[in-house]
C-alpha cells in the first residue's frame, strides 16, 4: 500500500512540474530523431553547424547544443525570467498552439492573426532558415523553434479544441491513474505519448522515400487541417464518449482498452511529424 501511495504521489509532482509543451520531452526529441534519421547528409552538416553556434541564443539556462535539446529548448524557455520576475519570453507562448475550433470549419485566419500561432511560427522559421544572409543568431534561433513547433502541431489539442485551452480544462483518468490535476491534454502531452512511442517497433528510422513523400505531401495548412481533423475525430470523439461536439464530461475516463486503441493513432502522429520536419530542414538547409 506504501509503494501505491509513494507512486500516485511522484505522479502527482510530474503533473504539476512537467512544462505545458506538447509531447513533453520524449515526444519532441522523438519527433526530431525520425528528422535526423530521414534527412541529407549535408542537412545533417549545416543542423550541427548553427548548433554548435547555441550561445548566440543566450539563454545558458536552456541549451542546445545537441538535437535532443535543441528539441526541447522551446519550452525550456518558458521559465526563464527578467530582473523584474516577468517572463523574458513570454510573447513566444502563443506560437506553440492554435485555438482552432473542432466544432466549426477549419479556419486558420483568426487564430494565426498577426502570426500567432504554431503554424505561422513554422513558415516564418522555415524561411528564416533558408535565407543565407539572415544574421547567424536569427537561423539559430530559427532552427530550434522549428524543430519544435513541427512537433507540437502534431499533438492533436495544440492543432484543434473546443474553447477548454485545448483540454487543459478537462480533468481526465489514464488508465487506473487519476491524480486530480490529470487532464487530458497532458495525458495527450506525456502519458499516452510516450505509452505510444514504446510500443512496437521504433519510429526512429530511415524511411522508404516512397513512405516520406506520401507522409509529408502537402504542406503546413494541410498538416494543421490534419491534425485539427485528428483532434475531432479522435481525442474529443473518445472523451465524450461518442460526440465531439456533444458535453464534455465532468471528468473523462480513458481506461486500458481505449489507451490501446488510441495508440497506433498516436505513432502515426509522432511519424508524420518526424518525416515532416524532415521535409522542412531538407528544404531550407538541404
Amino acid at each position: 500500500m506504501k509503494r501505491i501511495v509513494a507512486f500516485a504521489a511522484a505522479l502527482l509532482a510530474l503533473v504539476g512540474a512537467v512544462p505545458a509543451g506538447a509531447y513533453w520531452e520524449y515526444g519532441h526529441q522523438t519527433i526530431a530523431q525520425i528528422a535526423w534519421a530521414n534527412i541529407k547528409p549535408t542537412t545533417r552538416t549545416r543542423i550541427l553547424a548553427l548548433l554548435r553556434q547555441q550561445a548566440l541564443l543566450d539563454t545558458p539556462q536552456c541549451q542546445a547544443g545537441t538535437l535532443d535539446q535543441a528539441a526541447i529548448w522551446a519550452d525550456c524557455i518558458k521559465g526563464i525570467k527578467n530582473p523584474d520576475g516577468t517572463r523574458k519570453f513570454a510573447a513566444t507562448e502563443p506560437w506553440h498552439y492554435q485555438d482552432v475550433n473542432i466544432c466549426r470549419p477549419f479556419d486558420l485566419v483568426e487564430p494565426c492573426k498577426d502570426g500567432n500561432c504554431v503554424s505561422a511560427q513554422i513558415v516564418r522559421d522555415a524561411e528564416i532558415l533558408k535565407d543565407r544572409r539572415a544574421p547567424a543568431a536569427d537561423r539559430v534561433r530559427a532552427l530550434v523553434f522549428l524543430i519544435h513547433f513541427v512537433g507540437d502541431l502534431h499533438q492533436p489539442l495544440h492543432a484543434g479544441e473546443k474553447g477548454d485551452k485545448g483540454g487543459n480544462d478537462v480533468k481526465a483518468d489514464y488508465g487506473g491513474y487519476a491524480p486530480q490535476r490529470l487532464n487530458l491534454h497532458s495525458i495527450w502531452d506525456g502519458y499516452l505519448a510516450e505509452r505510444a512511442i514504446s510500443t512496437g517497433p521504433s519510429l526512429v528510422r530511415a524511411y522508404p522515400a516512397a513512405t516520406r513523400r506520401r507522409i509529408a505531401a502537402g504542406d503546413v495548412t494541410d498538416w494543421s487541417r490534419e491534425s485539427w481533423q485528428v483532434a475531432h475525430d479522435v481525442t474529443y470523439a473518445t472523451a465524450t464518449g461518442g460526440d465531439p461536439c456533444g458535453p464534455t464530461p465532468s471528468r473523462a475516463r480513458l481506461d486500458q482498452a481505449t489507451i490501446e486503441r488510441l495508440v497506433p493513432t498516436v505513432r502515426l502522429e509522432v511519424e508524420r511529424g518526424g518525416l515532416r520536419l524532415a521535409k522542412l530542414l531538407d528544404a531550407s538547409l538541404g
